[in-house]
């Protein structure tokens, strides 16, 4: 099987092509850097996602969070389930654990708020 990516890594964007046999990598082409490879042999075997969202504050205002490392992709809906039934309460600092563990990564505020 085939699969075409583009790499997101830097500004180049590198088309990828990436022969498999299930989920084993036989071959990466199109890369310039070996970053490339890096980001299609993740993407291929092992797809991560930083997440992004906002929890409810105890004030009824709601403030901007993401997790502090990648999750695995499949856990994406998990985690906002976990999110969505959070209340943070101030005062909050940018970089503060709002949930700790969640696959793997805190969940974090990106906002300071009183």
């Amino acid at each position: 099987m085939e699969k075409i990516l583009t790499c997101i890594v830097c500004p180049l964007g590198c088309e990828l092509c990436i022969d498999l046999e299930g989920k084993e990598i036989i071959e990466i082409k199109g890369n310039t850097c070996n970053r490339g490879k890096i980001y299609a042999e993740n993407e291929c075997i092992s797809p991560k996602r930083t997440v992004t969202s906002t929890v409810k504050c105890t004030d009824g205002s709601l403030l901007s969070v993401k997790t502090d490392q990648p999750i695995p992709k499949e856990k994406v809906f998990d985690c906002m389930k976990i999110i969505n039934q959070t209340t943070a309460t101030l005062p909050v600092n940018i970089g503060d654990v709002i949930v700790k563990d969640v696959f793997g990564s805190n969940i974090v505020a990106t906002q300071n708020k009183n």
